[in-house]
């Protein structure tokens, strides 16, 4: 199940507009997010275009977690944070998907509220090509 206005489900320019896709895992895509205030942020989305966990099987969220987990674990192993955080949102989207934030004791935003897309830090798009080559071998 798609939707034509959903970047998560057509991707290119309304993914390019906050992402880039890294590439598909088991029951998702990881993407990384265009803005870095947050060096590695990753977004998990869900294959389909479904809102909330309950509308998948128990056997698919299971499955939608381990690729959390695996692209967590990528993270970490590229990007050392101190934390990641996990958020689950889409109040407009409404396509299962949950935001990896890294966070770091010495940098931005570290216990403070968290802002979803602060705006500050883009790169070029070698750094992004850079930063998916890594994340991918770490997979």
């Amino acid at each position: 199940m798609k939707d034509q206005n959903c970047g998560y489900c057509v991707g290119g320019e309304p993914l390019a507009q906050f992402g880039i896709k890294i590439c598909d895992l088991q029951v998702s895509q990881l993407i990384l997010f265009k803005e870095q205030s947050h060096p590695g942020r990753c977004i998990v989305a869900y294959k389909d275009h479904v809102s909330e966990l309950v509308n998948i099987s128990d056997e698919e969220r299971d499955m939608f977690f381990a690729d959390v987990s695996k692209a967590a674990k990528a993270i970490h192993k590229v990007f050392c944070p101190d934390k990641v955080n996990y958020g689950a949102y889409g109040d407009t989207g409404c396509h299962l998907h949950m935001h990896l934030v890294p966070k770091y004791k010495d940098g931005f935003e570290w216990g403070g509220v968290f802002a979803m897309n602060p705006g500050q830090t883009y790169l070029t798009d070698e750094e992004y090509q850079e930063m998916i080559e890594k994340i991918k071998a770490a997979l």
